[in-house]
């Protein structure tokens, strides 16, 4: 079987999930850009550092409203979009198994080009590595894959809040000889030393069995975007909107107690695993059964209008926020690594991103795919996809 076909043409898009896309990848630069700019994040001593009113209140919003919520409802996307693509390969006879292999190789080299050139939170390794196990579920039936993204994730959060819970005394230290070096050397004018940290970095946060619990993690967030796609919930939110309106509810519920609730009991660090990983998936299904019941009407969807352009080329836009931040934050460029506190971040942001949404609008008035999408899909299809517009015709998309 070939792979002689064409990517998704614009006007059989599902627009909302572009939109979900876009949002996604703004809350995830809202979290990233305390690891881009200061090596608190990583590792610890935040509270000791950001402790005015000001940056405490800042800190307590990202963490309910952003930390963990973002990266859950892309690795949801991910898997939704797997499914979309299997179920197309498959109406064309394709060789489903060999395709998309092809493709997440071809993620793995962005990754590692990404993760230890640019910057260590990389995410696009691990979805390439760990989207080579979706290759087993391709064509297993619904249960059983909602029951192994289930028992994946409470298993694996279960298991270590337990353990944390039993160290629970000796969480929350922190070194300052870690951390000064890591100021030191991602404020240093040497390429080279910056990329030694940032591999330093990388395999801190991914070495060993941290590995593991990531991928025990984030598969069955794909694993439920396969269930979800398979579903058809969110390709028909009119035919589905009793659906859709009791998961809003029972989302919006979990997400409130789970990441709201601790911060009555003093939001212990034993119970962060829990809170990100459980609540933060129940707010990635609240956001986008949100944005998905909004486009239903006018109003609607001119509110989450600027997201869609922005999520079309997601994979351009979520690197050209590490580029930006490179050179904003190392001592190759601009050196402002540990010098802003979060509320300056949450700024940089809103700017940085609100150029990204008229860039983004502006590019697909001319071109059809985002560059970083053209390239991928040049590499995967085996040939130059047409990249610019022509006058007078819609063109097709990622």
């Amino acid at each position: 079987m070939g792979t002689n076909f064409s990517p998704i043409k614009e006007n059989n898009r599902l627009v909302w999930i572009d939109a979900a896309r876009g949002f996604a990848i703004f809350g995830i630069f809202i979290v990233n850009i305390g690891a881009f700019s200061a090596p608190y994040f990583m590792h610890g001593g935040a509270e000791q550092i950001w402790n005015s009113p000001l940056d405490l209140m800042t800190q307590g919003f990202i963490d309910v409203f952003f930390q963990a919520s973002f990266y859950t409802l892309f690795s949801i996307l991910f898997g939704f979009g797997i499914e979309l693509l299997k179920d197309r390969l498959v109406a064309r006879n394709a060789d489903v198994q060999s395709f998309l292999f092809k493709r997440l190789i071809i993620l793995i080299g962005f990754g590692i080009i990404h993760a230890f050139f640019i910057w260590h939170g990389d995410i696009l390794l691990s979805y390439g590595l760990i989207g080579l196990l979706l290759l087993f579920f391709l064509n297993v039936r619904d249960h059983f894959l909602i029951s192994w993204g289930v028992f994946l994730l409470v298993g694996s959060v279960g298991l270590l809040s337990l353990a944390m819970y039993g160290a629970r005394n000796y969480l929350g230290g922190y070194s300052e000889t870690v951390i000064n070096q890591a100021l030191t050397n991602y404020q240093s004018s040497s390429l080279l030393t910056i990329w030694s940290q940032n591999y330093d970095d990388w395999t801190y946060a991914n070495g060993g069995i941290g590995f593991l619990f990531l991928a025990a993690t984030l598969l069955p967030l794909f694993l439920l975007g396969m269930y979800i796609a398979r579903k058809r919930w969110l390709h028909e939110p009119q035919k589905h909107a009793v659906t859709l309106k009791k998961i809003w509810l029972i989302s919006l519920i979990a997400f409130v107690s789970i990441k709201m609730g601790p911060y009555l009991f003093g939001n212990p660090i034993w119970f962060s695993y829990i809170q990100d990983n459980i609540g933060g998936t129940a707010s990635a299904i609240f956001y986008i059964v949100s944005i998905t019941l909004l486009v239903r009407n006018k109003l609607g969807l001119k509110l989450v209008q600027p997201f869609i352009s922005v999520g079309r080329m997601a994979l351009t836009n979520y690197i050209l926020q590490s580029v930006i931040s490179f050179i904003l934050f190392y001592g190759v460029g601009f050196g402002l690594y540990g010098m802003i506190r979060p509320a300056a971040g949450i700024a940089i942001v809103l700017i940085i991103f609100t150029i990204q949404v008229f860039f983004s609008k502006w590019w697909f008035t001319r071109f059809r795919f985002g560059p970083m999408e053209w390239i991928w899909r040049s590499l995967t299809y085996n040939s130059l996809q047409p990249f610019r517009k022509t006058s007078g015709k819609r063109g097709e998309d990622e």
